[in-house]
């Protein structure tokens, strides 16, 4: 069973996805920033991480700079979420391997279909 970090700073975000990840077959937990992600990150093994880019204490984009710089062997796919698609905000997405980027709104449809992608490539 692949595990799934959610990270989110909105609750009902958090409670859907959750449910329809469990529901196609993924073990899923969830944090409420960036600064609970990598803690979450350091203790425990994770397949993929979805995060969103604007939350509080620490955004989704500074997680995955610190992630990029302090795990250069990770092994679990990141997949962000976000509304903020100018090109500055796809400029450093680009630069950090096994990192897709998802703009809001998104399908669960599409989301599914990016999980079973990343699924793949973490094996």
């Amino acid at each position: 069973m692949k595990r799934v970090l959610i990270a989110d700073d909105e609750p009902h975000v958090i409670r859907v996805l959750k449910q329809v990840l469990m529901r196609a077959g993924y073990h899923v937990d969830s944090v409420n920033n960036g600064n609970e992600a990598l803690n979450y990150l350091l203790e425990n093994p994770l397949d993929i991480l979805i995060t969103d880019i604007q939350m509080q204490k620490m955004s989704g984009d500074q997680l995955c700079r610190v992630i990029d710089a302090n795990m250069p062997d990770r092994e679990f796919a990141i997949i962000v979420m976000t509304s903020r698609t100018e090109r500055e905000h796809r400029a450093w997405a680009s630069k950090i391997g096994n990192l897709t980027f998802l703009e809001k709104p998104i399908s669960i449809r599409q989301l599914l279909s990016e999980l079973e992608v990343c699924s793949s490539r973490v094996g």
